[in-house]
């Protein structure tokens, strides 16, 4: 039977980057030990008056259709949330809820992009990127990073991959794997190129809230930037609610309009009382919210600690989120063969660099969603792999 050609656009390394992961899994389910450190789901549990708050609108029979771009209480929550982060004015209409992050970029894509346009996107980028802008048939330019940068994406490498195609740039900081996160100085050379060569910047910002010291600029803010900036969040990372689904956009009013459209078309709306929920989650004081920052923060130290004088590997201290990179090349292994030895051998399940782009070869990216001990475990286990290879 015949296939559309979306398939083959929204397969590939992206798709594939996963398996060890699944490999890992099946290997738990044997019974074996193995310490996951290869996926960002939060060790934490969702804080209580979220949950609290799903179950009494659930009991109060809040289960029927909800408004298709989100709830105005939740969109209202959110604009104020945003409004202060950026320190600017924003509107409820100006936000469109959608079920995670990585559905408000795919929607924002298929919005704002058409076949044969370029979408700017530093790299090593996150895994479904790539997959995500095919599916609109627009064709992602990689702008590479380096490591002795931390892999902070530079502005004139930006400017040097422009040309008459480029419709948009997409960029995410605190950024997933690396953690960097852009200065002022960037932000202000990427939002001149933006408004020189009158492109859209798709800031994926969710990481925002994990940031290590510092205040998150977000690009939005920036002079005339407002107009031209679809700005993603969720409540994933920070608040610990992968699996309740709940990001948004917000992006200037015709955006929202034509987002809100395709949500019509594809979703109808997210569920009321999932939507009750997160409008706590950004309402409440909830100082568990600080706890977890912190403890990533801990847990980061300790990992980049432990692994610092250890033969053939090298951390590369991140500026946020839940994840650290580690050199690997000392080893002479690439990082993928490293990561399927580490898992084989020492029971310790990584994502290897490749899977993020090519400037991440010869690293491997650590989830920091375990305890401290198990953490300091899995650098011992790591060290062990490490060394044994490891040719000075």
């Amino acid at each position: 039977m015949r296939y559309s050609a979306l398939t083959q656009r929204i397969a590939g390394d992206g798709a594939a980057a996963w398996n060890i992961h699944y490999r890992a899994l099946e290997m738990l389910d044997q019974g074996r030990d193995v310490i996951l450190l290869s996926v960002g789901d939060p060790d934490f549990d969702t804080p209580a008056p979220i949950v609290e708050a799903a179950v009494a609108s659930l009991r109060a029979g809040h289960t029927h259709y909800s408004e298709v771009r989100g709830n105005l209480g939740l969109r209202q929550a959110i604009a104020r949330h945003h409004g202060q982060c950026s320190g600017r004015v924003v509107h409820a209409d100006e936000v469109v809820v959608l079920p995670g992050a990585q559905c408000a970029v795919f929607s924002v894509a298929q919005c704002l992009l058409d076949p044969g346009d370029e979408v700017l996107v530093p790299e090593p980028m996150y895994v479904t990127y790539e997959a995500v802008f095919g599916a609109c048939g627009a064709t992602v330019v990689p702008v590479p990073t380096r490591p002795e940068h931390g892999f902070r994406v530079q502005a004139v490498d930006v400017a040097a991959r422009i040309t008459p195609r480029t419709r948009a740039l997409m960029i995410n900081s605190p950024h997933n794997p690396s953690g960097a996160a852009s200065p002022l100085a960037t932000w202000q050379a990427l939002a001149g190129l933006c408004t020189a060569h009158d492109l859209w910047l798709i800031s994926d910002e969710v990481y925002s809230e994990l940031l290590y010291g510092g205040e998150h600029l977000s690009p939005a803010s920036l002079p005339g930037m407002a107009a031209r900036t679809a700005t993603i969040n969720s409540l994933s990372k920070s608040h610990a609610m992968t699996g309740w689904r709940v990001g948004w956009v917000v992006a200037p009013v015709e955006l929202a309009r034509h987002l809100s459209h395709l949500a019509l078309c594809m979703l109808y709306g997210l569920p009321d009382f999932i939507q009750d929920a997160a409008q706590v989650a950004i309402e409440a004081p909830l100082p568990a919210l600080a706890r977890m920052r912190d403890t990533y923060r801990e847990r980061c130290d300790a990992v980049c600690a432990a692994l610092q004088d250890c033969p053939g590997v090298r951390p590369l201290k991140p500026d946020g989120g839940m994840f650290v990179m580690v050199d690997i090349r000392a080893t002479g292994l690439s990082a993928q063969a490293f990561a399927d030895r580490l898992l084989d051998e020492q029971g310790v399940s990584v994502l290897a660099g490749e899977a993020f782009g090519p400037s991440a070869a010869g690293h491997v990216r650590l989830g920091l969603v375990q305890d401290t001990e198990r953490l300091l475990e899995a650098c011992r286990r790591i060290a062990r792999c490490a060394g044994s290879y490891h040719r000075p």
